[in-house]
């Protein structure tokens, strides 16, 4: 049988870890050739290797997407070198928690800065390609997968940043699905609750931490391999078929 994704091209932001890596492994088992972008160059060459053994194929563009240049230079190195782009995952991001009151700003700009500036220029930089993808075979539809997150949905004190940068992701998904959709263009968030990844690391300050621990320390957390389930199960509907929005949570997650 063909795979699915066959003759297909995907990018996947902050691949070096987590749900990149593992959406990057799941994406080329259905065939398609991935631009795996992140700094650590070391992870995604590690995360290439991994796939050229299945027989998949990889592009490694070591990039640090808040730059906007070079955000907009891997969208041109994944054209230029695999061909074409059908399959946009804007996963990079970060989830740096704490209280409004006292907050150091500056995490504020740095959440703002990947989780929404970079994805938006990333997406700004291919939507003319996956216009195109759209309108060729070997599919035509093409997709941008955008990660939020539940605190896209649901705001909690301590987690005000975070919450606003995944509101914005939220918003700009849906404004941009509007514009698209009729020209086969499908724009899908993933909301996914507490996943077993290094996102929550990020977080240094005591009292977060404890917070993370009261609030998850006995729940059994997603894995990156379940999210990146979902997001091929999306990308290979038919292309009748958009699923716009997934909220997922652990089971034993209240809120």
């Amino acid at each position: 049988m063909t795979p699915q994704l066959d003759r297909t091209v995907a990018l996947v932001t902050g691949a070096s870890s987590g749900i990149g890596a593992a959406t990057a492994v799941a994406l080329a088992a259905e065939g398609a050739a991935v631009a795996v972008v992140a700094r650590r160059r070391d992870r995604l060459e590690e995360l290439e290797a991994r796939i050229g053994k299945a027989g998949g194929r990889t592009l490694v563009i070591e990039a640090d997407v808040t730059d906007e240049q070079q955000g907009r230079e891997a969208v041109g190195r994944t054209v230029a070198e695999l061909g074409r782009l059908d399959i946009l995952v804007n996963n990079a991001g970060q989830m740096l928690l704490g209280r409004i009151e006292g907050a150091d700003t500056s995490m504020w700009r740095r959440m703002l800065d990947l989780n929404v500036a970079a994805l938006m220029t990333l997406t700004h930089e291919a939507l003319p390609h996956l216009l195109h993808g759209a309108d060729t075979d070997p599919r035509h539809v093409s997709d941008i997968v955008n990660i939020s997150s539940v605190a896209g949905r649901v705001a909690r004190a301590g987690s005000g940043g975070y919450n606003a940068s995944k509101w914005a992701v939220n918003a700009f998904s849906e404004s941009l699905r509007q514009e698209v959709t009729k020209r086969h263009v499908r724009v899908a968030l993933v909301e996914p609750g507490a996943v077993d990844t290094e996102l929550a690391s990020h977080n240094t300050d005591p009292e977060v931490k404890a917070n993370l621990q009261k609030r998850f320390g006995e729940t059994e957390r997603l894995t990156a391999e379940d999210i990146a389930e979902l997001i091929t199960f999306m990308v290979t509907r038919p292309r009748r078929m958009a699923l716009n929005e997934i909220l997922v949570r652990p089971t034993e997650q209240v809120d």
